[in-house]
């Protein structure tokens, strides 16, 4: 390594020279346990009682729209909108959204975002859409947040304090998406086996790791985060939602689909995205391929570079 003033210069060199721990072919039930612990002990972590709460009823779009609030860890609650299509088909998916408005811009509740609005095309498609607040977005920021505007998060704080705690704010959204299909496998008319997290940045993290340590999760959609960890979190100034200790030497991003398969994963990215750059998209899309590949279900296996705004869900997601 050439010693150098430039922090960052140093943690490419020490990228450029690190092999992780897991590479594929690995045993995914080991690293699953590995993962939770890393993430701040998740494996440990108590589920009491959901105690869900209808907070308040409406419609968009002809779809009834009840927003839902329950209980995640021990003296934690959660909230979401439960998006219902006139013609159910039984699957449901839950929908993450990244930085930004939160929740309600999903949801037909204000403005929409980057997103796409997602939610409302898995609803017009006949699946239930639950689209979770993710912690530090929305109606779970912390006052300063708020006082800052409908799009500041509470992120960077609330990733301090867990990490003090240690455990990590990516380990508290995943459990709130883990706790989340809880939620949806007690609703009428939701198929427990066609359960699917679909989520753009920050809200494709957490689908992409729920997915890889939740094997409920039938389906993942993953928009605007699939990259390596050289190429995107580290190689870019990202939230500090995107850490926890650890996870570069254990694997790499990609690596996170040897943990999703042989289930089905979706993956895309902007052509021009420039938080998630398309050479680490192509990185981790070969390594992608080469893990369907070797367990025999390379068409479970769907991927796509969009043209058009740069870091945005694509309009064909679905």
């Amino acid at each position: 390594m050439t010693p150098t003033l430039d922090p960052r210069e140093s943690v490419r060199q020490r990228l450029a020279r690190l092999v992780p721990y897991y590479a594929w072919p690995f045993d995914p039930s080991v690293l699953r346990i590995e993962l939770a612990a890393a993430l701040g002990g998740l494996d440990e972590w108590i589920a009491p009682e959901l105690n869900p709460e209808t907070v308040e009823t409406g419609t968009f779009e002809g779809f009834s729209r009840t927003t839902l609030a329950f209980t995640t860890r021990p003296g934690v609650r959660a909230v979401g909108h439960l998006l219902a299509p006139a013609k159910p088909t039984g699957a449901a998916v839950l929908c993450l959204p990244g930085h930004g408005p939160g929740a309600d811009s999903l949801a037909g509740i204000g403005t929409c975002d980057y997103s796409n609005n997602f939610p409302l095309e898995c609803v017009r498609r006949g699946f239930a859409a639950f689209v979770l607040e993710q912690i530090s977005f929305g109606r779970r920021r912390d006052e300063a947040a708020r006082k800052a505007g409908p799009s500041a998060s509470s992120c960077r704080s609330d990733a301090n304090a867990a990490l003090m705690l240690g455990e990590s704010l990516m380990g508290w959204r995943i459990w709130d998406a883990m706790r989340a299909l809880d939620l949806l496998e007690t609703l009428p008319g939701i198929d427990s086996s066609r359960l699917a997290t679909l989520g753009i940045s920050g809200g494709g993290l957490t689908s992409l790791f729920t997915a890889a340590l939740d094997e409920r999760v039938s389906v993942c959609g993953v928009s605007g985060y699939f990259n390596t960890w050289a190429d995107s979190i580290l190689g870019v100034d990202h939230c500090t939602d995107n850490v926890a200790p650890g996870l570069a030497t254990m694997f790499d991003m990609p690596s996170l689909a040897g943990l999703v398969a042989p289930r089905k994963l979706f993956c895309e990215s902007g052509a021009s995205d420039p938080i998630f750059p398309l050479a680490g998209f192509e990185k981790a899309r070969a390594v992608a391929e080469r893990v369907y590949e070797d367990l025999g279900v390379p068409d479970n296996l769907s991927t796509e570079v969009f043209e058009g705004f740069p870091h945005a869900e694509s309009v064909n997601t679905m």
